[in-house]
This record gives structure tokens, C-alpha cells and sequence, in this order.
């Protein structure tokens, strides 16, 4: 711990805590308003059709995985806060129509980040081509914008990911039969082993990295259209 930059650790998280904060927040509200456009009245009666971040919040992974993670990170010259919020509590059987009600609940969340990767990529831009070198916070906006373009690409690949219980599972699974779905559920006592060998080897990286290049390329897209206006 002598060799621990405190220093670079505070600076990582104050660019990433806005763009992580916003990140999780807006995947569960989204969850909570499509269930609830889907007939679901559960997440509006426990409170969560709210981007109030404190209805949201989950301890281990709003709070102490997110500033581990960052702890590691110092050092390395990269990273980004990843984490979740709790999740919102969903009766499939009031949906009005249960299989096309699963697919969109749960693709929401991780289409909410997608929104949210493309608004802070254009804005991104915008602060890069139309804020002068001399705004004394330029720099630090550039920053968070850059950890909310990577943190939302990481919420929404991840969450994609067809293994449960990521809510890709779900959207795989409102496609199967009854008995196939059942089956396909049963993964998920494997969940632990799955996610624990994905972040301890290459292997998540190689998912993530399409989707960072990307989102890299969308930035520069936004730039050099901004460039010219």
C-alpha cells in the first residue's frame, strides 16, 4: 500500500463517479418503465421509476466493487467504474403480452446505456471542437465524457452477454419454449463460475473490445462532422 497513489485514485474516481452514477441509474429506471409500460405496476409501487440514485443503490455494487475496481486500475494508466445497481423487482405475469414484455424489460437497461454511450460521444465532441483550449475545465469535462462513453459501452456488452442471469439470458429465453427456457434458466447455477472466469481472463476483453473500438470511431465520427460546422 506505500507504493498507492491516493492522489490518482481520487482523480479516477471524480471523473468516473458521474458517468457511472448516471450509467447504472438510467439501466434500472429504463427496466423499471418498461416493465411498468408493459403492465407491470411492481417497480412504480416499490419506488423505482425514479433516477433518484439513492432508491438504486446497492452496497457491494453501487459502492465497494466500484472503488476496488478503481483501486486496481491505478497505475495501469486506464480503467473505468463498473458495477451495478439493485435490481428492479419484475412480475412477468402482469405483463400484457409476457413474451414480447421479457425481451423489452430486458433489453432496456442495456439500450439505455447504448443512448447514453451515443449522448456522451456527440457531446464528447462537441466539448473537443467547440470549447476553447483555454476553459479552465475543459480538460476534466473531456475526461468524464471519455469514462462515461467506456463505462456505458461496458454496462451494455456485459449486460448482453446470453448467460444468466445478464439480462441477455432473459431476452435469449423470451425466445425459447417453455421447457427449453427452463433449461436455459438452469445455467444460472453456474453464474458465479461464468462471470468469475470472464473477469479473471482475456476472455472479457475480447468481448468488450469491438464495441470500445466502436465507440472510439463513433467519437472521431462526431468530431470530424463537428469539425466542418
Amino acid at each position: 500500500m506505500g507504493n498507492f497513489d491516493f492522489i490518482a485514485f481520487i482523480h479516477l474516481v471524480s471523473i468516473s463517479l458521474p458517468g457511472f452514477l448516471l450509467a447504472i441509474v438510467c439501466h434500472e429506471a429504463a427496466h423499471a418503465w418498461m416493465a411498468f409500460r408493459f403492465g407491470d405496476p411492481t417497480p412504480k409501487f416499490q419506488g423505482r421509476l425514479s433516477l433518484n440514485p439513492a432508491v438504486h443503490y446497492d452496497l457491494m455494487g453501487t459502492i465497494i466493487f466500484p472503488l476496488i475496481g478503481a483501486a486496481m486500475s491505478v497505475g495501469t494508466g486506464g480503467g473505468a467504474m463498473f458495477g451495478w445497481a439493485k435490481p428492479v423487482p419484475v412480475d412477468s405475469r402482469r405483463f400484457k403480452n409476457i413474451r414480447s414484455g421479457i425481451f423489452w424489460v430486458s433489453f432496456a437497461g442495456p439500450l439505455a446505456n447504448i443512448i447514453l454511450m451515443i449522448i456522451s460521444a456527440l457531446l464528447l465532441a462537441i466539448v473537443f471542437t467547440k470549447v476553447s483550449p483555454d476553459f479552465a475545465f475543459r480538460s476534466i469535462f473531456i475526461s468524464m465524457l471519455k469514462q462515461s462513453v467506456t463505462i456505458n459501452v461496458l454496462l451494455a456488452v456485459f449486460n448482453l452477454i446470453p448467460f444468466p442471469p445478464l439480462d441477455g439470458s432473459k431476452m435469449v429465453s423470451s425466445m425459447l419454449d417453455y421447457n427449453a427456457a427452463r433449461k436455459f434458466e438452469e445455467l444460472q447455477r453456474f453464474s458465479f463460475v461464468f462471470i468469475f472466469i470472464l473477469i479473471l481472463t482475456p476472455v472479457l476483453g475480447y468481448i468488450m473490445y469491438p464495441a470500445l473500438v466502436f465507440s472510439e470511431y463513433l467519437v472521431n465520427v462526431f468530431i470530424h462532422l463537428l469539425a466542418v460546422m
